[in-house]
């Protein structure tokens, strides 16, 4: 038995979909444990492209369970679109996905408040999706929230929609100037999102700790990247919830001495989505390049993703703080035909030089990268089955990164297709 969580290491979209999805093919149980649908998972099987945003990656393999536990924050009616889709395209649901009824449900009041919000922030803006994610989890924390049973209990859910209503109109009418929102046709619509989840909800944390029980191998899958974590990431230029892999254990209900083994997902270069500090971003031909090569815009927004070197200040930050055991490193091959790679080893600011992620928002904001670098490689590493088929610079620099993290690369992503992987050492 195995216990295996997949972190995201950097700001996110490193490829946690293609390494879960691979994974997957030895466990027996899928957990998602945070976030909501401003998070996608980009999955390539063959020629078909599948981008999930609530639902754990591992539903593209025939009768894998799939959880999503009490710590994500769900939009009913995106969910629903999303297993039609999968229905669609011949993916079973019924029977293998399960809802934690703990998991508290976005309202379109959180829609409604977060745009508001944003739009007053001019350059102060965080740039969230716009999905209603955080004030979903400010509600849950402040002890509005609505959760997923509450939906299946009519009495309940309308006197919860009533007050809360009631705080919210008042804030759009009165500070927004916008219109309230119709009771009537939110009560309407989530009574029939319920209808839907029908047999989909359950006590999640039993399904999963009877699966460890008896032995089976269990992977927890994050969403978002590290340094996006609400306590531990570049505050306040992250999401609401926590990415790193302590979250797997409060997002799914397992204690902290069931997780035996910390998989850390690293991009071979960086990117960021939105606001917020980035050292290593590149704002030249070569960032567009690797924007362009690497396909880099969100798989829920479609946004553009901005580019840098490869981060280790951020990434042995990430390797502490989430007790990484191994690293997935993927998209090698997007550095393919470039001359020299630069990789940040410390940074400068104020006359200092910092070799540890500094938590000061200010001092990431301003800082000057200090780089290492190295030599690129000119062959394709697209495809590679083999660290030794891979062209002998891309090894080197996949070596450097061990040196400097101090941590085995496992799994190598050479591709975007399910099939193009290096894998020296299974975490299952």
């Amino acid at each position: 038995m195995s216990t295996v969580v997949v972190v995201g290491a950097q700001w996110g979209d490193e490829g946690k979909g293609k390494i879960v999805d691979f994974l997957t093919e030895e466990a027996h149980v899928v957990c998602r444990y945070q976030g909501g649908n401003n998070a996608g998972h980009t999955v390539v099987i063959e020629d078909e492209k599948y981008v999930l945003h609530l639902i754990p990656s591992g539903a593209l393999h025939k009768g894998k369970k799939c959880i999503i536990g009490n710590g994500v924050v769900i939009d009913p009616a995106a969910l629903i679109v999303e297993m039609d889709g999968l229905i669609s395209r011949g993916v079973e649901i019924k029977g293998n996905l399960f809802i934690s009824k703990n998991a508290h449900v976005i309202m379109p009041y959180h829609v409604a408040v977060e745009k508001e919000h944003e739009g007053t922030k001019g350059q102060k803006r965080i740039g969230t999706t716009g999905r209603g994610i955080g004030p979903c989890y400010t509600d849950k924390i402040s002890r509005h929230g609505i959760r997923i049973m509450d939906l299946f209990n009519p009495t309940i859910f309308r006197e919860k929609l009533s007050e809360n209503l009631f705080t919210t109109n008042f804030l759009l009418e009165k500070l927004y100037k916008v219109s309230p929102l119709n009771e009537e046709e939110i009560y309407h619509n989530y009574i029939g999102y319920a209808e839907r989840l029908q047999g989909y909800l359950a006590d999640t944390n039993i399904i999963v700790n009877k699966a460890i029980d008896l032995g089976k191998n269990i992977l927890f899958e994050g969403a978002q990247g590290t340094l996006l974590d609400v306590d531990h990431g570049t505050y306040p230029f992250v999401t609401s919830s926590h990415t790193i892999a302590g979250g797997a254990c409060t997002g799914v209900g397992v204690g902290p001495t069931k997780i035996q083994k910390v998989i850390g997902v690293v991009k071979a270069y960086t990117t960021r989505v939105g606001e917020g500090p980035f050292p290593t971003e590149m704002k030249d031909a070569l960032g567009e390049s690797l924007r362009q090569r690497g396909s880099e815009f969100g798989a829920t927004t479609e946004r553009p993703r901005r580019c840098g070197w490869l981060d280790i200040v951020g990434l042995s930050y990430a390797v502490r703080i989430n007790g990484l055991t191994g690293i997935a490193l993927t998209k090698l091959d997007i550095l393919d035909g470039i001359e020299r790679i630069k990789l940040c080893t410390g940074y400068k600011y104020g006359g200092k030089v910092y070799t540890e992620f500094p938590g000061e928002l200010n001092i990431l904001l301003h800082a000057e990268p200090i780089y290492e670098e190295v030599d690129g490689w000119k062959e394709s590493s697209v495809g590679a089955k083999t660290f030794g088929q891979l062209p002998v610079n891309a090894q080197r620099y996949i070596k450097k990164i061990e040196t400097l993290l101090k941590t085995d690369i496992q799994i190598i992503g050479t591709g975007q297709k399910r099939n193009e992987i290096i894998v020296i050492k299974k975490p299952f």
